[in-house]
């Protein structure tokens, strides 16, 4: 796999857009990233917010801001960057995954 082995990161927009949406929330609740199967194309990302950490979550940190991430995730994440885009379309999270050999349009299923 292309990402494989490759730590997960959160993009500094991300982290800002992650500290903007928890800040009405109450203490403990962190953004999770999941994938599951499901979605056009094999795959699909999906974020929620947690207020439970299990003990074989990975924590993506950055400025500030947590992700939590499952451990089946992990392996169809690596290498990737989570990032928020902010354009005409609209705004949303964003995953760059070098493990997805193909996506759909809205960029929220993949294949591996």
């Amino acid at each position: 796999m292309p990402g494989a082995g490759k730590p997960i990161t959160l993009s500094d927009r991300a982290a800002k857009r992650i500290l903007e949406v928890l800040s009405g929330e109450d203490e403990g609740v962190t953004l999770r990233v999941s994938v599951s199967g499901g979605g056009c194309s094999g795959f699909q990302y999906g974020f929620t917010l947690d207020d439970h950490r299990d003990a074989d979550d990975l924590v993506v940190e950055n400025a500030g801001a947590t992700v939590l991430i499952d451990s089946v995730s992990v392996m169809y994440l690596e290498g990737s960057e989570i990032d928020f885009v902010d354009d005409l379309i609209g705004s949303a999270f964003k995953i760059h995954n070098p493990n997805a050999t193909a996506s759909c349009g809205c960029g929220t299923s993949f294949s591996v």
